[in-house]
């Protein structure tokens, strides 16, 4: 038995000494990419569109609430009621674009960048085989230390054509 586990410690360890890592900073290498200006367009034209769809909404909810006022005193009590519950509805409506609205904004943003997350994904994949990496993580604000000789994020930016200064290599 104590022959096994040292067997199995020992192919443990080949194991781990085979394997490289590697880590690279995809937002960055995003921020980077020239297409990230159209696609910030795409979706600032979309969130103007968003807002457009609701100022007519709410332009038609003051809109209704004024003409009821108007006409208060002179409507039945049914015609009270079927303005009130128009109004209501109109409200709901309107809260619900809101809470949607963030949504749509969220989606659009993914579907955007679905291109460019899988163009970065392929010359990671480049880098990575080239480089004889095993595994590739990726960085964040809890990364406390990463030895610059394991970063990827300058090879990938070189291989997708993208130049960088001296001064932002070292970021």
């Amino acid at each position: 038995m104590k022959f096994l586990k040292i067997v199995i410690f020992l192919i443990g360890l080949s194991t781990f000494a085979q394997s490289k890592v590697g880590a690279v900073d995809v937002e960055y290498i995003l921020s980077k990419m020239p297409e990230l200006t159209s696609v910030q367009n795409e979706l600032t034209t979309y969130g103007k569109q968003l807002d457009i769809d609701l100022n007519k909404k709410v332009d038609a909810y003051k809109k209704l609430v004024e003409e009821y006022k108007k006409g208060e005193p002179t409507f039945t009590e049914e015609q009270k009621k079927e303005k009130q519950t128009a109004i209501i509805n109109l409200d709901k409506d309107i809260q619900k674009f809101q809470e949607n609205g963030a949504k749509l904004m969220d989606i659009k943003q993914t579907e955007a960048l679905k291109p460019l997350y899988k163009k970065i994904g392929e010359a990671l994949d480049k880098v990575a085989k080239a480089q004889n990496y095993t595994q590739v993580m990726q960085t964040t604000q809890d990364l406390v230390y990463l030895d610059p000789a394991y970063d990827l994020t300058v090879p990938i930016l070189q291989e997708l054509g993208i130049t960088i200064t001296a001064e932002e290599e070292g970021k």
